[in-house]
């Protein structure tokens, strides 16, 4: 790590199920939280001592046995069009995406788009662009790889709402190893913390991962949500703006998904 020179770090791989089974829809093998369990078990086995996991991929219910010892800064929270821009795209073409989430977006701003499952990772999905059509990334995912030129349109995030930490990489220890919360404290953000917090605290009231379409983003004092129906033929959004102690923003974030969900029926 940066922050602590001379310490040694060793990396510790693990394939997880949701790396293992790409030849399914994730809903269908669990959702959220396939690509973290493994991981979690590595950390809580002593195969290692901190499991850094995209936070968009972390269940709203905090693992037994871990704590969440850092948030780090926050990339670009955006998704982005690969192959084309949204207006680019002919009628009825074809949009790869595995979230169900992108799907009810992109088809709520597109009713005429037709949906492929799109799974692997970053470079097997771009080499899976549709013919005359488009795919859907992370623009974070695409930042690290140093691939952004493969960018035709980044999506704005009042229309189409990121998941719940998306573009946030967020550290677990094991609960109580102060030694180890200490030493990632030091890429603990406070401000990603705190809108990560909001969306997670949204996430949970309504119960459910990524096999329904749910979406929350915070900036600054502004949390806006979506969710829609398993069928995404309805949806709904809203912003509210939060404020007081930590437990009064957490409560205002999970009123924001009870009102939604009102809302949606």
């Amino acid at each position: 790590m940066a922050a602590h020179a001379g310490l040694v770090v060793q990396l510790v791989f693990v394939e997880t199920l949701g790396d293992q089974r790409t030849d399914v829809p994730l809903h269908t093998i669990g959702g959220q939280g396939v690509f973290v369990k493994e991981v979690q078990r590595a950390v809580l086995s002593g195969a290692a001592d901190l499991a850094a996991h995209s936070a968009k991929d972390l269940p709203s219910a905090q693992a037994p046995g871990l704590q969440l010892a850092a948030f780090c800064e926050r990339r670009d929270a955006r998704d982005a069009l690969v192959g084309a821009a949204l207006h680019e795209l002919p009628h009825g073409a074809t949009v790869a995406t595995g979230s169900v989430r992108r799907r009810a977006q992109l088809g709520a701003a597109r009713p005429d788009l037709e949906f492929v499952e799109l799974r692997g990772n970053i470079h097997t999905r771009l080499s899976k662009l549709p013919a005359g059509g488009a795919l859907v990334m992370a623009v974070a995912a695409l930042q690290i790889l140093q691939l952004t030129d493969r960018i035709a349109q980044p999506l704005p995030v009042d229309r189409f709402v990121p998941s719940p930490g998306q573009g946030c990489v967020a550290i677990e220890c094991r609960e109580g190893d102060a030694e180890v919360a200490a030493l990632v404290a030091a890429v603990d953000h406070p401000l990603t913390r705190a809108a990560v917090q909001l969306e997670r605290a949204f996430l949970a009231e309504l119960g459910s991962g990524c096999s329904l379409p749910v979406a929350a983003h915070a900036v600054d004092d502004v949390l806006t949500g979506f969710l829609a129906a398993p069928s995404a033929h309805r949806h709904v959004s809203g912003s509210i703006t939060v404020h007081g102690s930590p437990a009064q923003r957490m409560a205002l974030a999970a009123g924001l998904a009870r009102s939604l969900q009102a809302d949606l029926g």
